[in-house]
């Protein structure tokens, strides 16, 4: 069974969104923190967004601050990434992962549950 499912992912056009779904289970989702990574080809996993289901506290990398924003629905144990003015640069395989206790939010070491990614491509 699959902890966490990421979709939403496509391709786009440079200045195009998209929104990105991590359905997770209830033991993956409650009281847990949920961030959002991406790997481009050749280079190493980052962190984009992370959030803690329990108390909404939000944590975003400089390289997507007000353009991404992440978002909960804990009826439906499924943290979302909204994608805006993306851009060439963006284009990533996109995970989403799972940890009861992190410190540094956005390091990819701090967690391990992850999905099997989605595809994101911003095209110039």
């Amino acid at each position: 069974q699959l902890q966490l499912v990421e979709s939403g992912g496509g391709s786009v056009q440079a200045g195009g969104s998209l929104r990105l779904s991590c359905a997770a289970s209830e033991y993956t989702y409650r009281k847990k923190f949920i961030g959002w990574f991406r790997q481009a080809p050749g280079k190493e996993r980052e962190g984009v967004a992370a959030m803690y289901t329990s108390g909404g506290t939000i944590s975003y990398a400089d390289s997507v601050k007000g353009r991404f924003t992440i978002s909960r629905d804990n009826a439906k144990n499924t943290v979302y990434l909204q994608m805006n003015s993306l851009k060439p640069e963006d284009t990533a395989m996109y995970y989403c992962a799972s940890e009861s206790t992190v410190i540094a939010w956005l390091a990819p070491y701090e967690y391990h549950t992850w999905g099997q990614g989605t595809q994101v491509t911003v095209s110039s």
